[in-house]
This record gives C-alpha cells, sequence and structure tokens, in this order.
C-alpha cells in the first residue's frame, strides 16, 4: 500500500497536473476523518501523517501510534476515494480555465440533445448550453448538426463547468468578422461597434489604423466575399458596414445608411442628443421599419437620434414667424429680420419688405401680388417664390432642389 500510494501520486502528478502536496494534505484530512469513526470519538484530538517518501500512513492519538487492522483498510478505501475525487475537481479546473481563457469567443461543436427548448451542444472536452433566448430566430438545428457559437458565460457549479452560448450577441457578429477578415484579426482594421437585432439587420462601425486600408473595404471583400462568409453563417440576416469617425455629425450620417442625411446638428453633448434632417423621400428609410435603422444607429453611435423631414422643418420656421398673443389679445411686433426664415427672403428682400410695411408672415399672407410688386428691389420671381413658400405650396424650382437631393 506504501510504496503504491506514492507512486499513484506520482503518475496523477504528472499526467493530471494536479500538486502532490495537495493530494498528500487531502488524504491526510480524510484520514483523520476516518480514524476518529474508528475510534468513536468525534472530539478526539487525532493526527494523520503519511511518508513523503515511503508512503506510509501514521495515525496518533493522544501522541500515541494507533494501530488497527480495521484502519488499515479504511486507510486503503479513504485514500482512493480521495483521489478519485481530486482527479475529478482537477479536470473539471482544467476545463473552467480553459473555457474561461476562451471566454466572448467563438466555439465549435455538435448538437447532441434537445432540453426544454434549450440545445446542449457537445464541446469535445464538456457540453456547453444554447438557451432559446440566445437563438437567432434564424436558427433551426437538428440533432448531430454541426453549430459555431459564441461563449457568452463561463461559471462553476456542483455539477462542473457551465458554459452558456450565444447566437444572438452582438459579439458573435464581431468575432465573425475577425474569423473572416484578416485586416481585423491582426488589427490593422478595428470594429469600434456593434447594434443587433438577431436575425433581421446588424450594424458595425469600423475604423483603420492605416490610411491606404480602406476599412469598409476590407470587411466588404472582393465581389462581397468576406461579408457573405458571415451573413451565411447568420443564415441570411442583413449587415450594414458603416465607417467610424471621431465627428458625431459624419458618424450618425453613417449610421442612419442606406438612408442619405441632409444635415446633422448636435442638440446636447451632455445628454448625447442629435437632431437628423433628411429628404421627404428618404424618411421612411432613415426611420426603417418599425423604427428599426434609426434605433440600431442610436445603439452604434451612443447618441439618440430624432429625424425630421425638410418639409415639417420649413412648416415650423413658417408657423414660428407668426405674431404670439399678449394676454389683452393684441399683437406683439415681429422683428423684420423673421421673414428672413421664409423661402426666396435673404436680409435686403427683409428689409424692403418692412419698409414696405409687411413686416410679419400674416402681412404677407393678407399681401397680394400686385401690392409685392410694388415694392422696390423685389422681381417678379422673387415675389412668387414668397407667395408659394408662405401659402404653403412648394415652387418648381424648390421640387427641383429636393430631386437633386
Amino acid at each position: 500500500m506504501s510504496t503504491e500510494l506514492i507512486t499513484v501520486l506520482e503518475n496523477i502528478e504528472r499526467e493530471k497536473g494536479i500538486s502532490r502536496k495537495v493530494l498528500i494534505e487531502s488524504i491526510e484530512a480524510a484520514l483523520v476523518s476516518a480514524a476518529k469513526k474508528v475510534l468513536h470519538d468525534k472530539d478526539k484530538d487525532v493526527q494523520v501523517k503519511i511518508d513523503l517518501v515511503t508512503g506510509k500512513i501514521r495515525t496518533y492519538s493522544d501522541g500515541k501510534e494507533i494501530v488497527s487492522n480495521e484502519f488499515g483498510r479504511i486507510a486503503a478505501q479513504t485514500a482512493k476515494q480521495v483521489i478519485f475525487q481530486k482527479i475529478r475537481e482537477a479536470e473539471r479546473d482544467v476545463i473552467f480555465n480553459e473555457f474561461n481563457q476562451k471566454a466572448e469567443s467563438i466555439a465549435s461543436g455538435t448538437v447532441y440533445r434537445f432540453e426544454k427548448g434549450a440545445l446542449l451542444v457537445d464541446l469535445g472536452k464538456t457540453e456547453g448550453v444554447l438557451p432559446k433566448r440566445e437563438m437567432s430566430p434564424r436558427d433551426n438545428y437538428h440533432q448531430g448538426d454541426s453549430i459555431r457559437a459564441y461563449i457568452l458565460e463561463v461559471s462553476k457549479t456542483a455539477k462542473g463547468p457551465q458554459i452558456i452560448l450565444s447566437r444572438s450577441h452582438a459579439g458573435f457578429v464581431k468575432c465573425l468578422f475577425e474569423m473572416e477578415v484578416p485586416e481585423v484579426s491582426d488589427g490593422m482594421v478595428e470594429i469600434k461597434s456593434v447594434s443587433r437585432e438577431a436575425g433581421d439587420r446588424t450594424k458595425i462601425a469600423v475604423w483603420s489604423k492605416n490610411d491606404k486600408i480602406d476599412c469598409v473595404g476590407a470587411c466588404v471583400g472582393v465581389r462581397g466575399s468576406r461579408v457573405k462568409g458571415v451573413v451565411k453563417e447568420l443564415q441570411g440576416e442583413k449587415i450594414d458596414i458603416v465607417r467610424w469617425s471621431e465627428d458625431v455629425e459624419e458618424f450618425v450620417k453613417a449610421a442612419l445608411s442606406p438612408a442619405e442625411v441632409s444635415s446633422v446638428k448636435i442638440i446636447s453633448r451632455e445628454e448625447r442628443k442629435t437632431e437628423v434632417v433628411v429628404a421627404d423621400d428618404q424618411l421612411s428609410l432613415a426611420i426603417g421599419k418599425n423604427g428599426q435603422n434609426v434605433r440600431l444607429a442610436s445603439k452604434l453611435t451612443g447618441w439618440s437620434i430624432d429625424i425630421r423631414s425638410k418639409k415639417d422643418v420649413v412648416k415650423e420656421k413658417l408657423e414660428s414667424q407668426i405674431m404670439p398673443q399678449t394676454e389683452e389679445g393684441a399683437e406683439t411686433e415681429a422683428a423684420p429680420q423673421g421673414l428672413e426664415a421664409i423661402d426666396g427672403v435673404g436680409p435686403k428682400t427683409a428689409e424692403a419688405l418692412a419698409e414696405a410695411g409687411f413686416k410679419t408672415l400674416e402681412d404677407l399672407k393678407k399681401a397680394s401680388k400686385e401690392e409685392l410688386l410694388a415694392v422696390k428691389g423685389i422681381g417678379k420671381k422673387t415675389i412668387e417664390k414668397i407667395l408659394n413658400s408662405v401659402h404653403g405650396v412648394a415652387s418648381p424650382a424648390s421640387e427641383l432642389e429636393e430631386g437633386k437631393e
């Protein structure tokens, strides 16, 4: 038993990587408990020592060595149980450490069982769990299918390491691009942020550390070869690749693609709010189905985005020119410069109109074409443009300009 114990401990230390000292301390602690049961006295002071050279086990109580055939059999059985337990614990620790280091990366395995809507995946040394909530709506796997998933969480449990997988997490898309795009894996192109609604659409913002490398082109690949590999893994999910920028206006504009944005205005840097203006025909595209496009763009940039059409902006400017009423109902005088918000009215035209008695939007609405033509310095085309604006009629020129945009 003694020589055999030392040989076994040496083999375990070499093959399993478990320290012989740790094993011996565990066996000694277990033997103390076993000795107290043999002596029928749990409170008795018992010590067990194992010789590190010979492996001989000696048991002492009150300074005297205990010699018992019964204890000898118990000692051998206890040592065997402790060794098996430590081997199991060591193997669990090895698996835990291995997968803990792989957290936030992709693991490959095979679907081998379904349990309460979740997939149990054989990862080789252990199994992973892909809960239903972490699946993409497009996923459809059967027993025996190969599968790739994102290692979302690794934790220790009484039954061993528990590995939670995900195919809906934004990190899954990021890792797929790292696998498909060499420039991303070697760090020349950086994925700055990802926003995703699994099964529908993903937006990723990329940035190049080298001006000679087109970050968007690198991720797309020749004829879309690289992004197609990611789309295939995601079962046809749409992917928008946009260029990241330190300039908030430029980044927000890019994030709202494929919609074309006319202008971006920062409302509050503290609250991270922006206002975006788009052409009327781009409004539905910018917002997206059920607000998806603007929602993903907001997550991608980290800024709140309020989208408005040009038509709404013009209408609001015109309405702001209506003179406010006092408590008595008398109109307050508006500054002539307010007329400049009207299409076709510049500073000089506003001054000429004011001198002729047309100081407010209401004045212009009541004026006839002949009265306005009598104003010095204002031509016929300008008058038509002003009248079209104040009466809410788009002029042919303005429609042509919006069409170009």
